[in-house]
């Protein structure tokens, strides 16, 4: 399906990236600060079978085409549930059931199962930004509106795009991560230094642990990473999923990790824990690294082992972190365990807009008190973080 939104551009919509050029798409997302929206990325995502139709995750990508040159993409997914999003539009999704309003399918743009802010429209750098916006805001608007989709979502946004796309009429949702940044480190001594005595004490028992249970710490990056490590690295992702039954989010699919080895490792780093064997670590964490920007994913491992969680997930990304320039490490989801190690509340955003009147009515009516409570929220937490002087 193609039409002319402005002239001499064109919107197409495609059902697999790889319709798409690899180069021509990763002209435009190579140079953002995310990696989770370049071509090699989105497209193990489909042909591992994890981000496809009969997973709930139809892709539908947008591009704009000024005659053989893509100007313009969003990588979107017509989805018919919300799993695997990590912003709970479930009230939503209810609210409509309610009005007699079909609320999915709904057009969906954000990395699948990728809770890590940096999501925005694919813009070559010598177009006028908000030309191609405004066009690819009235396809989708236009694609919606006839295939009587009932809203539109971007989640985990690019704050700087945030702003252009409120201005277009999206409503924001207030959310928040919890994300560390360098304050200007040398060394994790630095690091330690943020802390209250207590919590100082409690983070270097927590790292002396793996060492006194026999277990070194080591960063695997690049090149370095085996087929045979990203294999193990599934079977801990899928393990750890397992544990939590229904809400373990196991979407990704062993392929999928045998294929990042083979085209995306020069963006990953392994945090792996190692015994007796130095070649099968005991757990290990799965991260990714673009620029100045560390991203935690998975994590797993063999036995419940004290502490090693904490020493793969946070104490050792960390670390290597400050000895690589890292000046912001995305943990990942959840926020249980991670305030207790510096990582404070930090707002991330998603935007909305709906076609269905009434839906649009209430979002734009109550989404500023939910932000606010959601406002209140962080500021709780980030008033009990253990550092010093509280």
């Amino acid at each position: 399906m193609s039409y002319p939104p402005t002239p001499q551009i064109t919107a197409t919509w495609v059902r697999q990236i790889e319709e798409v050029p690899q180069a021509a798409w990763d002209a435009l997302a190579l140079p953002l600060a995310t990696p989770f929206l370049e071509w090699d990325w989105l497209h193990n995502m489909e042909r591992s079978g994890s981000a496809v139709a009969n997973a709930g995750w139809q892709p539908c990508h947008l591009t704009l085409w000024r005659g053989k040159t893509l100007v313009g993409a969003a990588p979107m997914y017509l989805k018919g549930h919300s799993y695997g999003e990590f912003v709970f539009d479930h009230q939503w999704a209810d609210l409509a059931d309610r009005l007699g309003v079909n609320y999915y399918p709904k057009l969906l743009g954000m990395s699948p199962f990728t809770p890590a802010e940096g999501y925005r429209f694919l813009i070559a750098p010598d177009e006028d930004e908000a030309v191609i916006t405004r066009a690819m805001v009235e396809a989708i608007d236009g694609f919606c509106v006839r295939n009587d989709i009932s809203g539109c979502h971007f989640l985990y946004v690019d704050p700087a795009w945030r702003e252009r796309m409120t201005a277009l009429g999206f409503s924001q949702w207030l959310h928040h991560s919890y994300i560390w940044q360098n304050q200007g480190f040398q060394d994790f001594g630095d690091y330690l230094n943020i802390f209250n005595a207590n919590q100082r004490r409690n983070i270097k028992r927590e790292r002396k642990s793996v060492t006194t249970a026999g277990l070194r710490m080591e960063a695997i990056a690049g090149e370095a990473i085996t087929h045979a490590l990203c294999d193990r690295m599934y079977d801990y992702y899928a393990d750890t999923c397992d544990k939590f039954g229904w809400w373990g989010s196991k979407y990704l699919t062993r392929k999928f990790f045998n294929l990042i080895h083979h085209n995306y490792r020069h963006r990953m780093v392994l945090f792996a824990a190692f015994g007796e064997d130095d070649h099968d670590p005991v757990g290990m964490s799965f991260c990714l690294t673009k620029g100045d920007r560390l991203y935690g994913r998975y994590w797993g491992s063999k036995a419940d082992l004290n502490h090693l969680h904490f020493n793969a997930c946070y104490y050792a990304p960390i670390e290597w972190g400050i000895a690589n320039g890292i000046q912001i490490f995305d943990p990942g989801a959840g926020g249980r365990h991670k305030k207790r190690r510096g990582f404070p509340a930090t707002p991330n955003h998603s935007l909305h807009r709906f076609y269905e009147p009434r839906l649009q009515t209430l979002l734009v009516r109550y989404i500023q008190e939910v932000n606010g409570l959601e406002q209140r929220e962080m500021d709780a937490i980030n008033a009990d973080l253990p550092l010093k002087g509280r």
